[in-house]
């Protein structure tokens, strides 16, 4: 057939990219002693920007699970079938301990590192990420129980991915889920009505139904349930029992959700299934604390990594597509909308690596760092992971028509935005959770004040923003009416604070402008003038081949 035309002015695929090489993340290494990752995080970051790897999370995403529940003979076997592209990216997670690499081998920027790792990854496809992350985040919180941790953290840990139905203290290893939510309750874990007695051999046997239940082909799961004269406890429950049969976990459906794709949620019965408790009787919710922390952790790692998905894409299409006479990313206003969109993202990713480097310190014993990140992990998880959407909104518009269809990647983006916001409590458990820290934690609230003030006199804009936080706190009145504005203060004089004290002079500079001194409007793309846009853009853009 006969041309009709050719094809010009289109922008090529961002492959053959390393998806590692972004300033403000090596910045974040170096300064959090992580630097020692840098080559194992660039050859994560080549194959993350490789065709190879992006066409794995584009067939994961195009070929969800799908649920089975009996064989052909009518005997129940509640498995789910993925693509072999997801089983890729498992694997690839798992090999560079994305999954538990700080616990098989703490350190110094241990935790950074890993934050580093994960945020790389998760460019490719987020989906996956869900069950690396709650097998990392299980770990601190099966130590409860020291025999059970014994036996399962070794296979938690272990590099070897190795899916499939059978019996976990055999499997080369494993990955570990949550299963928490009830129809009830929600967020309010206390409402739930899964039941729990002794089964014998230090065995019980869980009775209910739970609403969501991510990544049910897990190998075992950490389980609320209400033990009798007890209260709320915490149980571990794999998917197969020791002798090899089946455990009485019973998959309903897989839910038809917003997001990825690529990973199941799943409703499940539980049938007097086996389990085991972790942590004293009652104390459910506190043994659990430290792997919720290290999940919520994880949506701020993952809220950046989208924007980081959505600047890359944003700004490789700028520098490549041209429109009225220019390139768009040397046209003005073009570059002003990047280049606001470059200053969140890397506020984002300063915050996410500042609480991870706070994790080391407090894993090591340091109160201090333990006080800092108590309050720094609930306003940032508010504040930074609302942020997803407008910013994932506003990059697939930076493509046009382009970034609305489903080849350019976008809608996916903008699909999974809300999620961290969703996950590990919404925007008001996390604001509340932040007032609830400070009045019962007064010394830690000092300790984040003090930080905030660490440094005061280096930029008149943020200096105004401390000034409000603490107008703010000063009023009692009405504190829990005004949680999300003092939330909203405080994440943001947090990360202005980071940006002034050890980010690029451009990007601070911005930062303070816009989002502390009021000079911006109600949309990306309303920097004021006099900033170094060009340079912030620059920062942002991969560089390809």
């Amino acid at each position: 057939m006969t041309p009709t035309h050719e094809v010009t002015n289109q922008v090529p695929p961002l492959v053959g990219h390393d998806a590692a090489d972004w300033p403000v993340l090596l910045e974040g290494l170096a300064r959090e002693d992580a630097s020692w990752v840098t080559e194992s995080l660039h050859e994560l970051g080549r194959l993350a920007g490789s065709e190879q790897a992006q066409q794995w999370g584009a067939l994961a995403e195009a070929h969800p699970p799908v649920l089975r529940t009996h064989d052909r003979y009518g005997h129940r076997v509640d498995e789910v079938d993925f693509d072999p592209a997801y089983h890729q990216l498992m694997q690839t997670a798992v090999a560079h301990g994305l999954h538990g690499s700080p616990w098989s081998d703490p350190g110094p920027g241990a935790h950074v590192a890993r934050a580093a790792k994960f945020l790389v990854w998760s460019t490719v496809d987020a989906g996956h990420g869900c069950p690396i992350s709650m097998t990392n985040a299980v770990v601190p919180a099966l130590r409860a129980n020291p025999e059970l941790a014994a036996a399962y953290e070794p296979l938690l840990t272990s590099r070897e991915y190795d899916f499939g139905l059978r019996a976990p203290l055999g499997k080369r290893g494993l990955i570990a889920g949550m299963s928490m939510t009830e129809k009830q309750g929600g967020s309010d874990v206390r409402a739930n009505t899964t039941r729990a007695v002794p089964g014998g051999a230090g065995t019980y046997l869980l009775t209910g139904h739970k609403w969501f239940t991510s990544a049910p082909m897990s190998d075992v799961f950490l389980v609320l349930a209400q033990e009798a004269d007890a209260g709320l406890s915490c149980f571990l429950l794999p998917r197969v029992l020791p002798d090899g049969t089946r455990n009485r976990m019973h998959l309903q459906r897989l839910k038809d959700k917003l997001g990825n794709h690529s990973n199941a949620s799943s409703e499940v019965e539980y049938d007097e299934a086996v389990a085991w408790r972790v942590g004293e009787p009652g104390r459910g919710v506190r043994t659990i604390i430290e792997m919720v922390n290290m999940t919520r952790l994880d949506c701020i790692i993952g809220s950046a990594a989208g924007m980081r998905t959505g600047i890359a894409q944003a700004s490789h299409h700028a520098a490549h597509r041209a429109a009225f006479g220019a390139q768009l990313v040397d046209q003005p206003l073009m570059r002003n909308v990047l280049a606001d969109l470059a200053v969140e993202a890397e506020a984002a990713t300063t915050v996410a690596l500042w609480l991870a480097g706070l994790t080391d310190q407090a894993e090591a014993g340091d109160t201090h760092a333990a006080a800092l990140r108590r309050i720094g992990l609930s306003v940032s998880k508010y504040f930074v992971c609302k942020r997803g959407p407008g910013h994932a909104a506003e990059a697939l518009e930076c493509l046009g028509g382009n970034g609305y269809v489903e080849e350019s990647g976008m809608p996916k983006l903008y699909r999974e935005a809300p999620l961290l916001s969703v996950w590990e409590g919404s925007g008001n458990v996390a604001a509340l959770d932040g007032l609830r820290a400070m009045a019962r934690e007064p010394e830690a609230l000092a300790v984040f004040l003090a930080e905030l003030d660490s440094v005061a006199g280096a930029d008149r804009r943020l200096d105004a923003a401390v000034a409000v936080v603490k107008r703010d706190l000063a009023d009692p009145g009405d504190l829990e009416h005004r949680a999300r504005r003092v939330a909203e203060h405080l994440a943001l004089a947090l990360q202005g604070m980071l940006l002034v004290r050890s980010g690029h002079p451009a990007v601070a500079d911005a930062f303070c402008a816009s989002r502390l001194g009021g000079d911006w409007g109600s949309v990306y793309g309303t920097l004021p003038s006099g900033l170094d846009t060009a340079a912030i853009v620059a920062r942002s853009t991969p560089k390809v081949g």
